[in-house]
């Protein structure tokens, strides 16, 4: 244990999600929800929060992404040694899983700031020789598997990784639920306080929920239906057993089925969405509930390229701790900010050569695309009309760079991949553009770095957030993007990018996503460059201050953590 020794004293927050992202090397993150957890814990890092992290080992990893020569996605293991990153924790606890005991070891990660300040990291791990077969397979694939399978591993990681926590030496005083993948922490928790009446009145739950409320956090990070993981009843109580009576889960998780989300909603004393607009989404969705507004940021030192990184530090040595600094962006000069963004696209162009085997070129802008797949994400609503498409193209030419993987599960979202291929394949001799496959931190580093649009183009108000174009802003790339998530914050016009949606329905994106190409964006690249350059400095000077996780992180701690 001596390992945990200096954590010990001064942690006194834990943060449960089901996935983050350390590091490229290590395949514990599927996208947006484990990335923005690794930049929570970076900034925890720099802030030297008292923040212990728990998610799962996830020896398999997410999918590594092959693209045949049809365009079709094929999913693979991505398999990576959690030996080589962490050390294991000499401890472990039982959880009840299906009437079997289920096994977990932590293994310790150490992330460090800058200055060599540490947090610690937990990822749980049922690959012991103690488990049935049937449960050491329950921390390796993330998201993998049926209702069953990833019931096993919500156990884990809330009831596991509470009881982990009291194992080591912990003491906690605020949970912190990132998204409601570990919402049965909050039972766990409900479980070991008693109600402070000796004979609850008939019907009323036999479990203190005020304290576990004041002890809870939850930010909510979808408003697509799909993201909330419900379960059947029949199927929860019979892996669940007894470890709470149905009649009292029910009032709390839904009355049809255990409803994660109901759950962590009814027993977290503080809740929030991920954007302002998101939060008013969700307070739709969840009527009677009180749902605040901190919208995510990125840390800023982890996605800034090194061109860029020593701009800043000519202006302000302490950007990336206080990253507040950047708005004095605006004081780059027109040589020095396009001498840095060429570093970039040259990096840019270099990687799209190697993995796509397709030659950009530099004086041509880039459109970039790259979220993960999926139908609301609308990733094929720039190719509505291709016979307008080349029409801008012959005008104004331009390149494309898209990438971004479909869940294993999402038929319709393989078929957006197909779809994609299909339309550069067509487009091919006339637009120049790559599909790039396999996307994660290193490609998305070098992509919303090296692009001069970054795309976003989601069907309202289907868009939590939307960190990938704050990373691209950080780097003077300019947003065109549907007005939805945190974009509805950073836009002004012709200043930190354009925004679509603005007025008139959905339906007309298309429409509007090519008119603004049209007649704004790409005239302006090549007819304006002086004006480009003023929004390249605005992008950063505008943007960089507000949505970096240093200040989300100041903002939880000051408004949820010391309530």
């Amino acid at each position: 244990m001596s390992t945990l020794d200096a954590f010990l004293a001064r942690t006194r927050v834990a943060y449960f999600s089901m996935e983050i992202a350390l590091r490229a090397e290590m395949h514990t993150y599927s996208g947006g929800l484990g990335v923005l957890a690794g930049d929570t814990a970076r900034s925890c890092a720099d802030l030297r929060l008292p923040v212990v992290f728990v998610t799962l080992a996830s020896h398999e990893g997410y999918l590594r992404q092959e693209i045949a020569a049809d365009g079709s996605q094929i999913d693979h293991p991505d398999p990576w040694r959690v030996a080589d990153w962490a050390t294991p924790l000499d401890a472990m606890v039982g959880v009840a899983v299906e009437g079997r005991t289920v096994w977990i070891r932590p293994w310790l990660y150490r992330l460090a700031a800058a200055d060599g300040y540490e947090i610690p990291v937990l990822l749980l791990d049922t690959r012991l020789e103690h488990n049935d077969p049937r449960d050491r397979g329950l921390t390796d694939r993330l998201y993998g598997g049926d209702d069953a399978y990833r019931l096993g591993q919500e156990i884990v990681l809330g009831i596991g990784g509470e009881r982990l926590l009291r194992a080591l030496g912990f003491e906690v005083g605020i949970y912190h639920l990132n998204e409601g993948h570990a919402a049965l922490l909050t039972a766990a928790l409900l479980k070991r306080h008693p109600h402070p009446l000796e004979v609850p009145a008939e019907g009323q739950l036999r479990y203190d929920t005020e304290w576990v409320r004041e002890h809870c956090v939850f930010t909510t990070h979808t408003p697509v239906e799909a993201g909330h993981d419900r379960f059947d009843y029949a199927m929860a109580m019979r892996l669940l057993g007894d470890f709470l009576p149905e009649d009292q889960l029910k009032p709390l998780a839904g009355e049809d089925r255990l409803n994660m989300t109901r759950l962590a909603l009814n027993l977290s004393g503080y809740v929030n969405g991920v954007a302002e607009r998101h939060a008013e989404t969700a307070r739709k969705m969840f009527p009677g509930y009180v749902v605040r507004a901190i919208t995510n940021g990125v840390h800023a030192h982890s996605w800034v390229h090194p061109a860029f990184a020593n701009l800043f530090q000519s202006l302000a040595a302490d950007w990336a701790h206080e990253p507040e600094e950047l708005v004095r962006a605006d004081q780059l000069t027109d040589t020095e900010l396009w001498s840095a963004h060429d570093a970039a696209k040259q990096d840019l162009i270099d990687t799209v050569a190697r993995l796509g085997g397709v030659k950009l070129r530099m004086d041509l802008p880039i459109l970039a695309f790259a979220r993960r797949i999926t139908g609301y994400k609308r990733p094929d609503l720039l190719f509505s009309d291709l016979a307008r498409l080349r029409a801008l193209n012959a005008r104004h030419p331009f390149q494309l760079v898209i990438a971004g993987k479909a869940h294993p599960h999402d038929e319709p979202g393989k078929a957006l991949v197909h779809a994609l291929h299909a339309h550069l394949r067509e487009l091919a001799g006339e637009i120049p553009g790559a599909f790039l496959p396999d996307y994660g931190l290193d490609l998305a580093r070098v992509m919303v770095a090296g692009a001069d649009v970054w795309l976003n183009t989601p069907q309202p108000p289907l868009e939590a957030s939307g960190t990938s174009g704050m990373k691209a802003a950080l780097n003077g790339v300019l947003n065109l993007s549907v007005l939805d998530g945190w974009w509805w914050e950073g836009w002004i016009e012709d200043v930190t990018g354009w925004g679509i949606g603005a007025s008139g329905p959905a339906s007309d994106h298309a429409n509007e996503l090519y008119d603004t190409l049209e007649h704004k964006v790409l005239p302006r690249y090549y007819q304006d460059r002086a004006r480009w350059l003023g929004m390249m400095r605005a992008s950063i000077s505008k943007t960089a201050p507000r949505f970096n996780s240093q200040r989300m992180m100041r903002r939880y701690a000051a408004e949820a953590y010391l309530r």
